[in-house]
């Protein structure tokens, strides 16, 4: 199970752990996006803290309906106890996780300042 909480601005934050080259491991926080269907988003500085390995550039269509240009990159996690391998998008915002990633799990938000949020695998 995965557990973090709902922030101040309404957001469903969790800790992810991503591994640099070295096979290092780094914590973060991401907060949780059901409109992204990916796996991640971090940004550039982070991609690069990780040292992540590039993979290709995608055009992707963002909720404005804008078409953008995505560095995408390969990173493993620590994911509910498991190594896991994701794409990562490059962006400028803080850390996302999409949906893609919470595929095969149940979500669970209690929505108010400080609320759990639970991830936990589908049985």
């Amino acid at each position: 199970m995965i557990t973090g909480e709902v922030s101040a601005d309404n957001e469903a934050v969790i800790p992810i752990k991503a591994y640099d080259a070295d096979g290092h491991i780094v914590e973060l926080k991401a907060t949780i996006d059901t409109g992204f269907a990916g796996y991640l988003t971090l940004p550039a500085t982070t991609i690069a803290l990780l040292r992540l390995q590039h993979d290709r550039t995608e055009t992707y269509t963002l909720g404005d309906n804008r078409d953008v240009e995505f560095d995408v990159y390969r990173a493993t996690l620590s994911w509910d106890g498991q190594n896991r391998r994701v794409l990562v998008l490059s962006t400028e915002s803080d850390p996302l996780i999409g949906m893609k990633i919470l595929r095969g799990y149940v979500l669970s938000i209690d929505i108010i300042d400080g609320g759990t949020v639970h991830i936990t695998a589908r049985t």
